[in-house]
């Protein structure tokens, strides 16, 4: 197939051969779709959002394009609600292998096959806003012991309620109140206390407040109150800008944040970074310094997390996956880190960390259960 058409926008040569070809329907947003056949895969440009009837006329395109070269597996993310997902069960039929892949696996696998990683376990560590789990929770703060054919949570951030669904990425103060809610501590002018009362009373009757172990909402609380920002325009607006401004002259210390080793792995609980910001904000610290300060926390939770891992499990390499890592100063702060501990660790090269990729994941994963 030729590279240089309107639908196809990469060639990734595989680290092993499928057996059969597969066709993956990628995400919802920034959504790709990829072909993957013999020992190479092919992309397609990119759907912004499926949502957008232009965005998903022209997958449905992509998707009848790939469908002529005759794809004898179909697979798709968990969440039944992306429309992506939505068109591939209904073009099921006894000639497809429908496979149902877990978002964050994907991210780990497509970093895992642009580096060439074949059939080795790795520490995939996979940072973004949101992606259905294999609980039935949202996804977003994984410490995954995967290869392609398995995964196995080995750790996360702790949950907290989106508060409101969707609405929390654009209203980040539901996400302040709720862990600030959970420290005892006040939030000022920041959270609209009237609301909050109404929303808590939502919560607490677990009416559209879905549990969601995410980076990137983490981000998005922290910002708002280091920048005393209630809304955001759009989806990591804040982060962002709080990567934007964040400065150090040296000597900077992190943030507190406890590990919980539990039954089902380890469990990140950053209730204390709320406290140590709240603390910063009394002493009038430069918000410059506290947004590095916040950077710093967040690459030694995987520093801290992956030894630990390594430790139980004797895994030393490590696979940086997901749109969290769209973050330069995040990346470089865990690289320098990782690297000082000797591990090898894997970022996207070709691909962005983002959700482009989940497509090639996909592919890789459903396709290296049917390998030669």
């Amino acid at each position: 197939m030729r590279t240089d058409n309107k639908i196809i926008d990469k060639k990734i040569q595989l680290p092993f051969k499928v057996k059969a070809p597969v066709l993956a329907f990628g995400g919802q947003a920034k959504n790709t779709v990829c072909f993957a056949n013999g020992n190479f895969a092919y992309l397609s440009r990119v759907h912004s959002d499926l949502n957008d009837p232009h965005d998903l006329l022209q997958f449905k395109k992509t998707v009848e394009y790939f469908i002529k070269k005759n794809p004898k597996v179909l697979a798709v993310d968990l969440h039944s609600e992306y429309q992506s997902v939505k068109y591939a069960l209904g073009l099921s039929n006894n000639s497809y292998n429908i496979v149902h892949i877990q978002h964050h696996h994907a991210h780990v696998a497509s970093c895992m096959v642009e580096n060439g990683l074949r059939g080795q376990k790795v520490i995939g560590v996979a940072f973004d806003g949101t992606g259905f789990g294999l609980d039935g929770h949202i996804w977003g703060a994984e410490f995954l012991i995967c290869d392609y054919k398995n995964s196995i949570r080995a750790g996360h951030l702790k949950e907290i309620p989106l508060i409101g669904g969707e609405k929390a990425i654009l209203e980040p103060w539901r996400l302040v109140a709720a862990w600030l809610d959970k420290t005892g501590l006040r939030s000022g002018r920041l959270v609209d206390r009237d609301k909050w009362v109404i929303l808590k009373d939502i919560c607490s009757k677990n009416i559209n407040s879905p549990l969601a172990s995410s980076m990137g909402r983490l981000f998005d609380a922290a910002a708002s109150v280091i920048l005393a920002k209630r809304f955001a325009h759009f989806e990591a607006e804040l982060a962002i800008e709080l990567e934007g401004i964040a400065r150090s002259n040296g000597g900077v210390s992190a943030y507190n944040f406890n590990i919980n080793k539990t039954g089902s792995g380890y469990v990140i609980d950053p209730m204390n970074i709320f406290k140590d910001i709240v603390s910063d904000l009394k002493r009038k610290e430069k918000r410059e310094k506290m947004a590095f300060k916040f950077h710093l926390t967040v690459a030694l939770m995987i520093k801290k997390t992956c030894l630990k891992i390594r430790k139980d499990a004797g895994l030393r390499k490590v696979v940086l996956s997901g749109g969290v890592f769209q973050n330069k100063l995040l990346l470089n702060l865990a690289l320098d880190l990782l690297y000082k501990e000797g591990f090898d660790v894997f970022t996207h090269k070709i691909l962005s960390s983002n959700d482009s990729g989940i497509s090639l994941g996909q592919a890789a994963i459903a396709g290296r259960a049917a390998c030669v």
